[in-house]
């Protein structure tokens, strides 16, 4: 049982829901269906496209299975300047749907209400072929990178000034930002005032960063979390392969919560003596081909962190 004011929530892509063009996503209500079965009182809305931007329709379904949707997501390429008119428009569109839900509750603790809205770059084969290698990783230049700082402050801001919800920026495998020199840039470039975080455990691990520590180096700014794992067998494997990130994701290298390498008895420790209260997000990447173990995954996952006092 949980010691912690939280509340553990699951999001898409654990069935494998993170490129919308995909021929072998599940249909949403299934995602509702097995999130609901497995215990869940929330999840995330997913990638834009995936679940109706249709505001009775999502509400219903929600309001069925006894669900509410805890972030939506911007998960596209940050870093064009071109690129700024969609992303305003899908921040809008999902912006206006999850602050028209049923909001979630809040707990003692937690800084800003959800819906958030989680951002993250993506959208880059220089980058995606090198996720996890800071060595070998293209950096933007320094013209480049505040274009990006540009279109995150206008994501952040719209959401923020047009509809209360709080951006958090989250590092990505295979984005612009995703490994400790850009983390700490993107936040001295972006201030609390505009957006906070959304640290993932897994993507700080995989970029070589000690989750615990980073955990604790930005407290101030840590608005959410995802949690998921690691399998170092399978890591230490396609760290040596030319593969992209969800090739990668496809292999197993993010597995259920307990079974990775990743200390969350020190995680608990660290959310415990720091106070944290709000939402914790469970992801492992998949194929979607490969659902059949989505469930025992996620109560595996779940029995894990309730054994460790989440």
């Amino acid at each position: 049982m949980s010691d912690l004011p939280v509340t553990v929530t699951c999001a898409p892509c654990c069935w494998g829901v993170d490129d919308v063009s995909n021929p072998h996503l599940p249909a949403w209500e299934k995602v509702l269906d097995e999130a609901a079965a497995a215990g869940f009182g929330g999840l995330e809305l997913g990638p834009y496209g995936y679940m109706p931007l249709d505001v009775p329709r999502v509400s219903d379904a929600l309001a069925q299975r006894g669900l509410s949707i805890v972030a939506g997501t911007i998960f596209d390429d940050l870093a064009d300047p071109a690129n700024r008119d969609t992303l305003l428009l899908h921040t809008r569109e999902i912006c206006a749907l999850i602050t028209a839900l049923p909001a979630p509750p809040s707990h003692d603790g937690q800084r800003f209400a959800a819906p958030y809205l989680t951002v993250m770059d993506w959208g880059h084969d220089a980058r995606d072929y090198a996720a996890g290698h800071s060595d070998r990783a293209p950096r933007l230049d320094d013209a480049q990178w505040a274009a990006m700082m540009d279109n995150i402050r206008a994501i952040s801001e719209a959401a923020r000034d047009e509809y209360g919800v709080r951006a958090v920026i989250h590092p990505h495998a295979g984005g612009y930002i995703e490994f400790e020199d850009e983390l700490d840039r993107m936040a001295a470039d972006i201030g609390p005032e505009t957006a906070g975080l959304c640290l993932d455990t897994g993507h700080l691990a995989y970029a070589g960063m000690d989750p615990v520590a980073t955990l604790d180096r930005y407290w101030d700014r840590l608005d959410y979390i995802h949690f998921k794992d690691i399998d170092p067998a399978v890591f230490d494997r396609v760290m040596g392969q030319r593969i992209r990130f969800f090739e990668a994701c496809a292999e197993g290298v993010m597995c259920p919560i307990g079974k990775g390498n990743i200390d969350y008895a020190a995680i608990h420790r660290l959310l415990r003596d720091r106070g944290y209260g709000g939402y914790i997000t469970i992801e492992q990447e998949r194929d979607p081909r490969n659902q059949a173990s989505v469930l025992d995954d996620l109560a595996a996952s779940r029995r894990f962190l309730s054994d460790t006092g989440f």
